[in-house]
């Protein structure tokens, strides 16, 4: 699973860091993803990240 972020549209809430530090981090008051592809044992806290999210910019993407 990987995710995503709209920089442009982040407000810098860090909600999603909250949620999920191992995933998002905040430099420069953006969130950035830092670990792409997301390994099993984390998927369910990005995923609470991004229902989190009040501007709704994150987005995932599963594998086929």
């Amino acid at each position: 699973m990987e995710f995503k972020i709209d920089e442009n549209e982040c407000i810098g809430c860090g909600a999603c860091t909250g949620t999920c530090p191992e995933v998002f981090e905040m430099p420069d008051d953006i969130a950035k993803v830092i670990l792409s592809p997301v390994p099993a044992p984390l998927q369910a806290s990005a995923l609470a990240a991004e229902s989190g999210c009040p501007v709704e910019v994150i987005t995932h993407t599963t594998e086929e």
